[in-house]
């Protein structure tokens, strides 16, 4: 009798224990496969997209991937500095993504519907996510790179427009995969097309401009050498004319303070 007791006790002990997920179980190979399928095969994969395969599948890996690439090649940025700065921008670089995506995503979605669009949301989204996550990839590809001229240059200007460059060859790379995938998945020509073509052009520039104006708002990414860490600095100037400074201090025309 006493043994019956017992066993039900630690039945019911087991029973209402609380299992968590194993990190395993968070991130999977899953998550990094798809970003190969994208590069190997990215016509077969925008044919699934616009037949809606798992779409919230893609979106989730794409966001973990995208997400875990950013934030390494954001510490090898930061790491010219200190250990706060590699940490802070190992961290905000994937928010600006992902902000820059909030943002702009409502703009095309709705444009695209005006003009004849019948793609749905997830599908919007999950071609934007694969620009992102070719972005992301190709960024991660340029960090070995980025960390070479890290161990052997000083001048912070260079430094600074090295990186620039290294996210405009890695944008538009994302960008042509963007315009790809929308024309895949928008399927056979129908009425409004060359206008949703349009409307998608404009669109790249907006998106260009408002990550660019997000980054200049959320700075520093590298920090400045000689100067304390900050997690953000005063807004102020714009991201254009901080680029245009730091090449006439390259050049000899100007120090950039």
């Amino acid at each position: 009798m006493s043994n019956t007791k017992t066993t039900s006790k630690t039945k019911s002990t087991s029973d209402t224990k609380t299992t968590f997920p194993s990190p395993t179980k968070i991130v999977s190979a899953q998550d990094f496969a798809i970003i190969e399928k994208i590069l190997r095969n990215r016509y077969e994969y925008f044919t699934e997209v616009r037949e809606g395969v798992d779409l919230t599948t893609k979106i989730k890996s794409m966001i973990i991937s995208s997400t875990i690439f950013f934030a390494i090649y954001g510490a090898v940025m930061g790491s010219t500095h200190s250990l706060w700065q590699a940490l802070s921008s190992a961290a905000k670089l994937p928010i600006l993504f992902v902000a820059t995506l909030l943002i702009c995503v409502p703009s095309l979605y709705f444009f695209s519907l005006l003009f004849g669009s019948n793609q749905s949301l997830r599908q919007n989204l999950t071609v934007i996510m694969t620009a992102i996550s070719v972005t992301a990839v190709l960024l991660l590809s340029f960090a070995p790179i980025t960390l070479f001229f890290l161990l052997t240059t000083s001048q912070y200007q260079f430094f600074k427009l090295l990186n620039v460059g290294v996210f405009a060859i890695s944008g538009l790379m994302g960008i042509v995969f963007l315009y790809q995938g929308m024309k895949v998945v928008s399927g056979p020509e129908t009425e409004g097309a060359s206008t949703r073509r349009m409307v998608l052009i404009l669109w790249m520039f907006v998106y260009a401009f408002v990550g660019s104006q997000m980054a200049w708002t959320i700075r520093p990414f590298i920090g400045a050498p000689g100067t304390p860490f900050e997690l953000f600095r005063q807004l102020g100037g714009n991201f254009y004319t901080n680029v245009l400074q730091s090449i006439g201090e390259i050049l000899g025309f100007l120090i950039v303070r």
